[in-house]
């Protein structure tokens, strides 16, 4: 089942391939669990700068789980809580990953797919590629874990449309409603992801793993401790910094080492 999901590494940007292009990419239960150990790994990686999801095929980022699983493993309420715990451990890691995360998103990205790719830093699309949440048609629920990020993406009312309708739509649409970041030629979308995958890894390290961490603090909601806000000066302190400022001075590019 560990080709169902693969890791490859490019210097210091990974790539994690959801890899059942006959099923569309449907994940399963041991692909949710599998997610969730990859991406915490990477996260725990300091040589890493970025990590790209994509689904395998070119035909579909996701089209959510694996429906004739549902029999096996989501049959009853106590079926379902215990795989609903292991998706949302997965969903969870993608969250909390230290590096930025980008969604390279081809063709159908709908119910499960959509979860993962909401819940990545950026999200770039082709222009024939369909989004949705189509659950109600399987007398299914977006629990609270899975619900989050997409009402943090779009907002109670487009996320309240999407799950009463359950209506499947295009890049543009998505893209209006914030699902999307950017919508590129179908033939263009992988060498922009990973252009934005460059562009980010070129950046300073630290930098994107404090701007996520602060982002995460803020909303969270709760008054901020004097160390955290603290932590939004520590970047004078380190060599980066140094790297960064002194290269601007010299106009010539910064080799940043993440220290």
């Amino acid at each position: 089942m560990s080709d169902h999901l693969l890791v490859r590494r490019d210097g210091d940007i990974a790539t994690v391939t959801l890899n059942r292009p006959d099923k569309l990419n449907a994940l399963t239960k041991p692909m949710w669990q599998r997610l969730g150990e990859v991406m915490r790994e990477l996260s725990a990686d300091d040589a890493l700068r970025c990590v790209v999801l994509r689904g395998a095929g070119g035909k579909a980022f996701a089209p959510g789980n694996d429906i004739a699983e549902f029999e096996s493993e989501r049959s009853n309420f106590a079926r379902g809580k215990a795989y609903g715990a292991i998706l949302h451990d997965a969903l969870g890691a993608i969250a909390d990953c230290r590096h930025p995360t980008v969604a390279l998103i081809e063709g159908i990205c709908v119910g499960g797919g959509l979860e993962i790719a909401a819940l990545c830093d950026l999200r770039i699309c082709g222009e024939s590629s369909r989004f949705g949440a189509p659950i109600n048609k399987l007398g299914l629920v977006m629990a609270h874990a899975e619900l989050a990020a997409l009402v943090q993406l779009a907002g109670r009312a487009v996320a309240l449309e999407m799950l009463l309708e359950g209506r499947v739509f295009d890049a543009a649409e998505a893209l209006d409603k914030r699902l999307v970041h950017r919508v590129v030629a179908d033939d263009a979308v992988q060498a922009e992801a990973y252009a934005t995958a460059q562009r980010i890894a070129a950046g300073a390290p630290l930098v994107a793993r404090w701007h996520k961490q602060f982002l995460r603090e803020i909303e969270a909601g709760t008054p901020l401790t004097e160390a955290q806000r603290d932590e939004g000066f520590r970047c004078y302190d380190s060599e980066d910094f140094r790297i960064g400022y002194q290269a601007f001075l010299a106009k010539t590019a910064p080799a940043f080492k993440g220290r």
